[in-house]
Order: structure tokens, then sequence, then C-alpha cells
């Protein structure tokens, strides 16, 4: 079911120096970076050869990574995504098998502008779980 590694997600507390970091230290190719007021994040992409590494800060209040960062402020891995074909057909397997899909269970858009969906962390091994529509 689960196609290509689409990106690793990492919660930063400060976006503008992980970008930083990421762009002058170690020489990536970073994106401009992204409001998703949907989401509760702003975003930035690190292109690798093979994939890309999302960097995370918390937008607005409720945000899932100022929840994130309470716990780890010093930021962290926050989740994996991984690319699926139909997004629809992936999720009703996946609650049929007993996973259980986050939110109301609908897709939402992306920072890529396409349907994604998160999986609880406790169905897969401690880690969540996101999967994009390609």
């Amino acid at each position: 079911m689960i196609g290509r590694l689409n990106h690793v997600a990492l919660a930063v507390p400060d976006l503008a120096k992980a970008t930083a970091l990421y762009r002058d230290t170690l020489g990536g190719k970073v994106s401009a970076s992204q409001a998703l007021p949907e989401h509760g994040v702003t975003v930035v992409f690190v292109e690798l050869p093979n994939t890309k590494v999302e960097l995370l800060e918390p937008l607005g209040e409720g945000s899932p990574i100022a929840a994130f960062l309470e716990k780890s402020p010093s930021g962290g891995m926050h989740h994996i995504c991984y690319e699926v074909d139909d997004i629809l057909v992936a999720a009703e397997k996946l609650k049929a098998d007993g996973a259980r899909v986050l939110g109301n269970g609908e897709p939402k858009i992306g920072a890529h502008g396409k349907p994604v969906l998160f999986l609880h962390p406790k169905d897969f091994a401690g880690t969540l779980v996101e999967l994009e529509q390609v």
C-alpha cells in the first residue's frame, strides 16, 4: 500500500534558525516558508536527492506542534510521510484493519496541495504517520 518516503518532519522552535542551519551549515536547498493555518503550522521543505525534510513551526493557537514542543523544547522528529496512490482506498483498508485515522477521518489538503491523512502513533510503533496521495 505505501509507496516511497515523501518526507520526514521535524518540529522546530525557531523556523528561521532551523532553515539557516539546513541551508547554510548543511548546504541544503530549502523552500520558502509556507503558512498552513488549517494545520496550525508554518513549513519549510529541505529538498534532498531522494526525499525531503519538512521543518515545522507552530502557527496560531492550538497548534499540534506547540504541544509537541512543550514536551520536547529543542524540537525533534514529529512524523514520517509515505506516499499512497489512493488515499481513500488506503484509509478504508487501514480502518478495516483497526488503525485509527486522526481528525474526522477525512483527508485535508497538505503543504504540497495534495490530500493527506494522519494515523495514530500508537498503531504504528509509536510514530505519527502521514499519508499523502500522489
